[in-house]
């Protein structure tokens, strides 16, 4: 007991007092959370992406492409120049080209109705994402939070210890209990201060990974949070499938990977049509960079039709099919599922809003339990094991009471996380 006494002196002495830890608040670390983590700024990413995507589409239907070539030829010997009209050592080039797509087999309207699917999808993803990130900081932030509780839970265990084991000693020494009455404590304390240990060491864990979450060097403190009863859901259950199934983000990102490889099947298409460009160029020759001798230009219409290519047309329509029905399964698959994941969600957080109800009425029965048998102990009208098993349950009642708090939270999270929305405005409560 003398070893495991310098050990919770040393841990102590280690690691630094709460006060002195950075705090943080569950709204400041969801912020900062979701600028750190790399799914989430992936998914930022590729909202940009999709947005330039789609105003590529647009553009093509009313703006030209254009490009501007400068050629610089050194000639040896002299070479004639069409820009002066003379042979040149230097002669200079100088091209602008405008060319516009007239007709592409219908590929122009593909690659809108594309690039729309794949932006709401990015959305979708974006929001997926963020919840995702959310949900993994509220599990570290709970952490924290049901540790400090549970930290609190096993001082109070070895509290109670070291006070039963003065009384126990007292009452052996006036012979008014047995010698095994001061053992049995002794190793209750023993227990308790192996448990606090373990305890405490949770708590540094926890502490440490909430700082990497929220991009701390070292360990980060949670800030306390409303302790009031978990409220009802704002929403019926039929209410939130139908929302998770028209504005959950995974449900929305599968639907728009669908028409999006549906709309690649389109542009696949376009390439078994004629395709009609016209261009047009204009071209300066001299021997200066910039040219400003001899000048024409060009207009021209040219159509083209693929007649075979080594079957590499096929080849791609036949990926993009199959592309397309895997996109389609995932979709009929997600929509089949939606219905299981929203009750699996709902039903946990109102099963964990009960079981942390049922755990304070136990908390209550254990505290009125220890309070009268350790009563009855002082007064010799039971035994030491009565004693000892009232302590038990009510360290383990308060244990419970905190991890039924924590579970609740985060059933919540993850039901939030499904239907991609807030159900309640502060997230400092449930």
């Amino acid at each position: 007991m003398g070893g495991l006494a310098l050990l919770l002196a040393l841990q102590g002495a280690v690691a630094p007092a709460a006060d002195s830890l950075p705090q943080i608040t569950l709204g400041d670390a969801l912020q900062r959370a979701a600028q750190l983590d790399p799914n989430y700024v992936a998914a930022l990413g590729q909202v940009d992406n999709a947005v330039w995507a789609r105003r590529s589409a647009f553009s093509v239907f009313v703006l030209p492409s254009i490009s501007l070539g400068t050629t610089a030829t050194l000639n040896t010997p002299k070479f004639f120049n069409f820009g002066t009209l003379r042979p040149e050592r230097y002669a200079v080039q100088a091209t602008i080209t405008a060319s516009y797509d007239l007709f592409l087999g219908g590929q122009k309207f593909a690659e809108l109705s594309r690039s729309g699917a794949a932006l709401e999808g990015a959305h979708a993803g974006e929001l997926q994402a963020r919840f995702a990130t959310a949900l993994l900081t509220e599990s570290d932030y709970y952490a924290v939070i049901a540790a400090v509780e549970l930290d609190r839970v096993a001082r109070e265990r070895l509290r109670r210890a070291r006070e039963q084991l003065a009384v126990a000693r007292a009452r052996v020494v006036s012979g008014a209990a047995v010698s095994t009455d001061s053992l049995n404590l002794r190793l209750e304390l023993t227990r308790s201060e192996v448990a606090q240990l373990q305890q405490q060491s949770a708590l540094r864990i926890a502490r440490l990974e909430l700082g990497r979450r929220v991009g701390a060097d070292g360990p980060v403190d949670a800030a306390p949070l409303d302790t009031t009863p978990a409220p009802e859901l704002p929403l019926a259950l039929a209410d939130a499938i139908t929302q998770a199934a028209q504005q959950g983000p995974a449900y929305r990102a599968a639907a728009a990977n669908e028409r999006a490889a549906s709309a690649v099947v389109r542009s696949r298409l376009g390439a078994y049509l004629p395709h009609a460009t016209v261009s047009w160029t204009g071209v300066g020759f001299d021997n200066r960079f910039v040219p400003s001798g001899a000048k024409f230009s060009q207009l021209s219409l040219g159509v083209t039709f693929l007649l075979w290519d080594n079957a590499r047309r096929e080849l791609s329509l036949s990926q993009a099919r199959a592309s397309r029905d895997v996109a389609r399964a995932i979709r009929h698959d997600m929509d089949r599922a939606v219905q299981h994941d929203v009750t699996a969600a709902y039903d946990s957080y109102v099963t964990a809003r009960a079981s942390a109800a049922l755990a304070a009425a136990g908390l209550a029965t254990a505290r009125e339990s220890f309070r009268v048998q350790q009563s009855r102990y002082t007064a010799g009208a039971t035994t030491i094991l009565d004693l000892l098993d009232a302590e038990l349950n009510l360290s383990q009642a308060e244990a419970t009471l905190v991890q039924a708090h924590y579970a609740t939270r985060l059933a919540l999270a993850g039901l939030e996380s499904i239907l991609g929305k807030r159900l309640f405005t502060d997230k400092g409560t449930p």
